[in-house]
């Protein structure tokens, strides 16, 4: 709950134009910069009116802005909280035990296949996207930053994919791709040490040898490893990394 310390919210009042764009901007910044901090309750709407100089209707078309973009939840009878500190990762949702495993089951199927084709189809500079985004990814990984490990996984197999070449393959994975990265939000877990998660320099290394079994193999492989643990216990699968 908040004290009396929280009557006083940081905000300016709004210009007259462009009230709600303004209202967003202001509340974005005050979730970014952790003044409404990660999983607590925002001030009541009433708070927010007078702070603001607005009207309700204005207060509560951002917060619905918000909540849509994923910085916000609004819990029925509770109150507003904070969901995420940016639209990234509040649009990046983890997955339950069941649909984590039809998730990876799908992916399982389309990235073993774009692995295998990229191997032969690949160009040079697919192999220098997917170089330069692995090694992105890897850094993210030695910082245990999750958000960048989100985005570089999620794209290294993206393009991995777009390397086969096959534009009906590449349709069907562009069609998952918030899945995607929700199952990697989902099985990273920073609190382990970086070298215990995933790596996938051998995957890039068979698909630059050219070599379409051993591509397939790396490729299913972590993700064999994955539905095992989530075969076992849902909650295991938050160990390595995607």
């Amino acid at each position: 709950m908040f004290g009396r310390k929280d009557l006083s919210v940081p905000l300016v009042t709004a210009k007259r134009t462009g009230l709600v764009d303004q209202v967003i901007a202001q509340m974005r910044e005050l979730v970014a910069s952790g003044e409404w901090p990660l999983g607590e309750k925002i001030p009541p709407e009433t708070e927010l009116v007078n702070a603001l100089g607005v009207g309700r209707n204005t207060v509560r078309e951002a917060v619905r802005a918000l909540s849509h973009a994923g910085l916000l939840e609004v819990r029925q009878g509770d109150g507003t909280f904070v969901r995420a500190t940016n639209e990234i990762s509040g649009a990046v949702r983890k997955l339950c035990g069941p649909e984590l495993r039809q998730v990876l089951e799908v992916r399982r199927a389309l990235e073993v296949e774009g692995a295998r084709l990229a191997a032969g189809a690949r160009t040079d500079e697919d192999l220098r996207e997917l170089t330069a985004c692995l090694d992105s990814r890897n850094e993210a990984v030695q910082r245990l930053d999750s958000a960048d490990v989100i985005l570089t996984d999620a794209e290294f197999h993206r393009l991995l994919v777009a390397a086969s070449h096959n534009p009906v393959l590449i349709s069907l994975y562009d069609g998952i791709r918030e899945t995607v990265a929700s199952s990697v939000a989902t099985t990273f877990n920073p609190e382990i040490p970086p070298e215990q998660h995933v790596s996938h320099t051998e995957l890039l290394e068979a698909v630059r040898d050219g070599d379409p079994r051993r591509a397939a193999e790396e490729a299913g492989g972590f993700l064999d490893e994955l539905l095992s643990q989530v075969g076992s216990d849902p909650g295991q699968a938050e160990e390595s990394g995607q």
